[in-house]
């Protein structure tokens, strides 16, 4: 059988990219750029399986979940960023 590899490390880069551009646009932001984006999907990616595993939300499903998974974490960061800046 044959599989389709994708290192671990361009994985992380791609969720958080994804990740972060759906933040940008859920939250109606100017955007953070590339590297704003892939470094708040990752760091989203991080909070939002903190958050699914502390309310006891399964998490299984392959890639679009985790990047579902990264994208409410990082929502849940900028929300917090923009209360904290005011």
């Amino acid at each position: 059988m044959v599989g389709f590899f994708i290192p671990f490390w361009l994985m992380w880069i791609i969720v958080g990219l994804i990740a972060g551009w759906a933040t940008g646009k859920i939250m109606r932001g100017s955007g953070y750029g590339m590297i704003g984006d892939i470094v708040l999907g990752i760091l989203g990616a991080i909070v939002g399986t903190w958050l699914f595993r502390f309310f006891h939300i399964g998490i299984r499903g392959g890639f679009l979940m985790t990047i579902l998974v990264a994208t409410c974490g990082a929502v849940v960061l900028v929300a917090i960023a923009r209360l904290l800046k005011k």
